[in-house]
């Protein structure tokens, strides 16, 4: 379960930023009192244009970035005052793969599961499985930096899910990958679901997002401009399809207040 409570986060900015910016503000206000609800066996969509604070409040989530202000629950740890303990819980998958090019496939997934304390016998399991969902073995002892786009993401996949984490975190995990490795995750997603982990899903695909998800939240310059599921999402829709709805909530609405 994810539980998100008032949640804001404002960064510096510098002189060059300002500049670019056109203002004087020394912050900028990233992510601004948003609230929702993520609970197992279900996906959650999280939605947004570019900009909307989408990535900044999923890396909080993640415990990369530390809130401004509010609350964050991950199966009812604290992640703001005890990160440490809720990253048991998590597994964060981005499409900035960031893996160490030296090592093989093997190599990295091993480290990442003995750095979570997993037995070797379960890290061998959890690779067999993993590798069989996602078509690995001819190139799980070659060296990541040899791979292509498609093999680093799935490393990624593996290095994200060795621990079994309950809640999962995807942030466009689709994004520029060809539509086998593309269906791979979409499976592992399903599988996440079915295994009755939460799952919270980024996407700029709605067709993805049609396909997978359970309930949404809709952000837009770092509010919350929707959230429900999509059920209800599909019942208010005045546009002709998802992409239309997405569209037309982000150009007529406006944020909700805190």
């Amino acid at each position: 379960m994810i539980q998100v409570s008032d949640l804001s986060k404002s960064f510096s900015l510098t002189r060059q930023q300002k500049k670019e910016l056109g203002t004087m503000q020394n912050s900028v206000l990233a992510v601004d009192d948003v609230s929702f609800k993520c609970m197992p066996g279900r996906v959650h969509a999280l939605l947004g244009p570019n900009g909307a604070g989408k990535t900044t409040t999923l890396r909080m989530l993640s415990t990369i970035f530390k809130p401004s202000k509010g609350a964050i629950l991950i199966n009812n740890v604290d992640a703001v005052t005890h990160p440490q303990e809720a990253r048991k819980h998590i597994g964060f998958l981005t499409g900035s793969a960031g893996l160490y090019a030296r090592l093989t496939p093997n190599e990295l997934i091993g480290y990442f599961g003995e750095l979570y304390s997993v037995s070797k016998n379960d890290i061998e399991l959890r690779k067999k499985r993993l590798y069989d969902l996602l078509d690995m073995h001819d190139f799980q002892n070659k060296r990541i930096g040899k791979l292509s786009t498609g093999m680093k993401q799935k490393v990624s996949i593996c290095r994200t899910m060795i621990h079994d984490p309950q809640v999962v975190i995807f942030d466009e995990p689709t994004s520029g990958l060809d539509v086998i490795t593309a269906e791979n995750i979409i499976q592992l997603i399903r599988d996440c679901k079915n295994q009755g982990k939460t799952v919270i899903f980024s996407s700029h695909i709605m067709g993805e997002v049609d396909l997978l998800c359970d309930d949404i939240t809709i952000i837009h310059k770092g509010k919350v401009l929707y959230n429900d599921t999509m059920e209800a999402f599909r019942a208010q829709q005045q546009a002709p399809n998802l992409t239309a709805e997405f569209i037309r909530i982000v150009h007529d609405q406006k944020p909700e207040e805190a």
